[in-house]
């Protein structure tokens, strides 16, 4: 046999076995890939629960009946409603503006 084919020979084997080495790596890669799917699915799942409860809870607590049973507690007794005239509405927008200069302020 001549030389160059044996060495075409192993050169190929040799690729080949990279070739095959690196598509079973990709493989184990999905397949872990797979495995955690579910984990993730789950965490998220719940996360997506913890969610609804707080927000739950703050809905609870934002209650306008919740809110008026605090004010009637006394820790809150010295909280007052205040009257229309004292409420200060600014449009959005506005408290960024700075009037002389037609731009946003830092």
């Amino acid at each position: 046999m001549n030389k160059t084919l044996i060495v075409k020979i192993i050169i190929c084997l040799f690729a080949f076995g990279y070739s095959f080495y690196s598509y079973i790596e990709k493989q184990n890669k999905i397949t872990s890939m797979k495995i955690e799917i579910p984990k993730i699915a789950k965490e998220l799942q719940d996360l997506r629960v913890e969610i609804k409860k707080t927000q739950y809870e703050v809905d609870k607590f934002e209650n306008p009946a919740y809110l008026m049973q605090l004010l009637r507690q006394p820790e809150y007794a010295h909280l007052k409603h205040p009257f229309v005239q004292d409420v200060l509405n600014i449009p959005e927008g506005i408290a960024l503006f700075d009037k002389n200069k037609d731009i946003y302020t830092e």
